[in-house]
């Protein structure tokens, strides 16, 4: 109001919420729709939502400026249309005013990082600001309040009893249960069903039971410099007024009558116009690419705070590669091989790409699984604990051929709808074969069974537009628990070889997770993080000393040592180094990567001689 002549003011609005937010936890006073339900929150107020892009929808058209015209006194008035739904004023717009400015905003339809571990959500959750129900309108349905909320966070009992039907997922440890998100939230099984009764609205989580608002967020600037699955953090004014739902019932039901009227089908209008109540709005004042999502670390690894936060880590790097060694040792049976697999692979990422390969991912095949269920179901668990986003596809015959894999685009809807293998970069990904069984796949499994291959293989998915595919790139960490050898390709097969056979394995497990301290999975979870993030590189005369010892190799045994296997002990010796903290190849770090892929390798021939055919 103040510049009107002055068009610089959507700079200014920028500039003051970024000066704020960097004052003394700011960021924790905003509230997060990630954690508070949308009734609680005060329309038209500046909200935050940490959240992936799933879908881009076409660019929209609004009234940047727009002019009103009093009937009674005829006196105009500019207004401002940005960051806003619906023009606000009990006067008649005046649409062929000479004063009216058009201007135009990228929709991103955005979901909760999928996948996103119960620690994680935790604690964000405890560091945000409290949040009492807005009282500047009445919530049509009876609400519990939020102490009723937290209560049965802490007592996971009361919230079975009220919420008999729904699958409750395993407590957290350390008395941290899972935080169920709250009521407002549709789990992709329940759908809710829309206002004027219309078949109910999918909110197109790519990950089934997942929960969490789903919501329009507005971009009004650099929105070229976001793509679909990346990782926001958006702050803006949140617009949840009601009369959105009741425009688009009545544009749909004269669209209806006059088909002419609009160029949308009411398919589309329905997915790109949803109850304002269900799929809240976001308009932009702020939003920043998340290089990763784990809340124990700063945001931004460059800045100065974040050097120091970084270098004292650092200092204590070996005590920790140390104890999550022993942990993870004890988490699969007394193996130490296969945990120091297990940690190369946690903190291994795609860092570049050459032509179409993918450089750094490192794929494991954890073969030797015991074939109950309890083994692989408290693998993921105890990765679930460590990292911030991992999902456990469980491959059965049933899932193969009825679960939606790759992300398809609906043309009669003009929408992208989700798949299991639509996620956010450095996911876990834990492909559970032990489940699979004699049977028959059909079109869609086989369909399903490649595209988890050109995952693993090529670190992308290809989404289908009906007329065509479109490559999207990704970054995976793709685990594969198996008795033999894996169906899918893998970069590294690690025979697992148990020191120690529990007697109760479910006990023996649990008591794994209750034995670590808090304060000492916080550090692991840092750990695996952060050395994701570092950069590394080999100098030229190491280089010249790891050519020559492979070629040395190659003579002493030309049959077995290939270029794979120079690759492969290349990517182990670098992710051995960034295990340490170190960030170049040393002689050391290679004769040790040397080593244990000779044990690796040792391990796989013993099993082949014990069964012929396992290989």
């Amino acid at each position: 109001a103040q510049n009107v002549p002055n068009s610089d003011w959507e700079k200014k609005v920028t500039e003051y919420f970024k000066e704020k937010l960097k004052e003394n936890n700011a960021t924790n006073w905003v509230p997060s729709l990630n954690d508070v339900p949308v009734h609680y929150l005060k329309p038209n107020s500046l909200v935050k939502f940490r959240c992936m892009v799933q879908d881009m929808f076409d660019p929209e058209f609004y009234m940047g400026v727009y002019e009103t015209v009093d009937p009674n006194t005829n006196a105009r008035v500019l207004h401002f249309g940005k960051y806003r739904d619906v023009a606000e004023c009990g006067q008649e717009i005046d649409l062929n005013s000479s004063q009216t400015v058009t201007s135009e905003r990228q929709t991103f339809y955005c979901v909760p990082v999928p996948g996103e571990s119960a620690w994680c959500y935790a604690y964000i959750s405890a560091s945000q600001a409290r949040v009492s129900p807005s009282t500047s309108y009445t919530p049509s349905r009876h609400k519990r309040s939020y102490e009723e909320d937290e209560d049965m966070d802490l007592h996971p009992s009361k919230q079975k009893e009220q919420h008999m039907g729904n699958s409750s997922s395993g407590g957290d440890i350390h008395g941290c249960v899972e935080p169920k998100r709250l009521e407002t939230e549709a789990s992709a099984g329940h759908h809710l069903i829309s206002p004027n009764c219309s078949p109910p609205l999918d909110l197109n989580f790519p990950l089934p039971g997942e929960k969490g608002p789903a919501c329009l967020v507005k971009v009004y600037e650099s929105w070229d410099s976001f793509k679909v699955n990346d990782v926001l953090e958006v702050y803006g004014i949140l617009s949840v007024d009601p009369v959105l739902s009741i425009v688009n019932n009545e544009e749909r039901d004269s669209s209806a009558l006059n088909p002419m009227e609009s160029m949308d089908t009411a398919e589309e209008q329905r997915v790109h116009s949803p109850p304002a109540s269900l799929v809240p709005r976001i308009h932009v004042i702020l939003a920043q690419k998340l290089q990763h999502i784990n809340p124990l670390l700063p945001a931004c690894l460059n800045e100065e705070e974040s050097k120091t936060f970084v270098s004292n880590f650092m200092s204590e790097l070996s005590p920790v590669r140390a104890e999550l060694l022993g942990f993870l040792t004890h988490a699969l049976l007394g193996d130490s091989l296969a945990a120091e697999y297990l940690i190369l692979h946690l903190i291994s990422t795609v860092y570049a790409r050459r032509d179409v390969l993918p450089l750094g991912k490192f794929t494991v095949n954890l073969s030797g699984c015991p074939r109950n269920n309890i083994f692989t179901e408290h693998i993921y668990r105890i990765i679930q604990q460590l990292v911030p986003a991992s999902y456990r596809l469980q491959m059965t015959i049933e899932n193969m051929n009825h679960s939606r894999f790759i992300p398809h685009k609906d043309y009669a809807a003009n929408r992208l709808v989700s798949g299991v293998l639509q996620l956010a970069s450095n996911t876990s990904l834990v492909v559970d074969e032990t489940q699979l069984e004699q049977g028959q796949l059909d079109t869609k499994g086989v369909h399903n069974v490649t595209a988890l291959g050109n995952l693993i293989t090529w670190q992308k998915v290809d989404y289908d537009f009906s007329y065509h595919q479109m490559e999207f790139p990704c970054n995976i960490n793709v685990l594969i628990t198996s008795e033999g050898r894996s169906l899918l390709p893998s970069d590294c097969q690690v025979h697992l070889q148990p020191q120690i056979i529990p007697p109760n394995m479910e006990e023996y497990m649990s008591s794994l997770l209750t034995a670590v301290l808090p304060s000492v999975l916080n550090k692991f979870r840092i750990y695996l993080s952060l050395l994701r993030l570092l950069d590394y590189s080999i100098s030229e005369e190491v280089t010249k000393a790891v050519e020559e010892d492979f070629v040395e190799m190659r003579k002493n045994d030309p049959e077995s040592i290939t270029a794979d296997d120079l690759h492969r002990t290349l990517l182990v010796a670098r992710f051995l180094s960034l295990s340490v903290g170190q960030t170049t190849l040393s002689r050391e770090r290679w004769l040790r990567a040397k080593q244990l892929e000779a044990l690796r390798k040792a391990r796989l021939q013993q099993q082949q001689c014990v069964n012929g055919n396992e290989l």
